[in-house]
């Protein structure tokens, strides 16, 4: 297994491993409907995401969902694999769809805990996969900027 690779696999099972521990401890200590304030404009919450980002497309159901993560994570893993320069940032969106997809597999949703609020306006509420998945999106864009230039 080349460096690449390995730093990859790295990034990917960490994403994973820190959105998975972090989504159980919502689940077990922050009830239905509950909200616990960090900061003024930070909260944490327990909401069950049955639907895309931010719970759209959730009349698509869990099955399609899944199979479009299963059909993601194939695709970066062959990305990463082919020794791209970008691995880092497929590394990251592998990571993150690794992530809500465990929770599809093994809830039926995905569970969504950060809940950010300005002057009374909330954003969705989302997790530690879809900050990866985020992330590695804002990255990509930045790449894909930098390789037309």
């Amino acid at each position: 297994m080349n460096n690449k690779i390995r730093l990859s696999l790295i990034i990917a099972l960490s994403v994973v491993v820190l959105d998975q521990i972090t989504k159980y401890l919502a689940r077990t200590h922050i009830g239905a409907y509950e909200s616990i304030e960090l900061l003024p404009m930070l909260n944490l919450v327990n909401v069950q995401n049955r639907g895309a980002a931010f719970g759209m497309f959730s009349s698509f159901g869990n099955i399609f969902f899944i199979c479009i993560s299963v059909a993601a994570l194939i695709f970066m893993s062959w990305i990463i694999i082919k020794d791209r320069e970008d691995h880092r940032i497929f590394a990251l969106l592998a990571g993150g769809a690794a992530g809500n997809l465990i929770d599809r597999l093994t809830l039926g949703y995905v569970v969504d805990f950060v809940d950010v609020a300005v002057a009374g306006h909330h954003w969705p509420a989302f997790n530690v996969a879809d900050s990866a998945l985020s992330i590695g999106m804002v990255f990509m864009a930045l790449s894909i900027l930098r390789k037309t230039r």
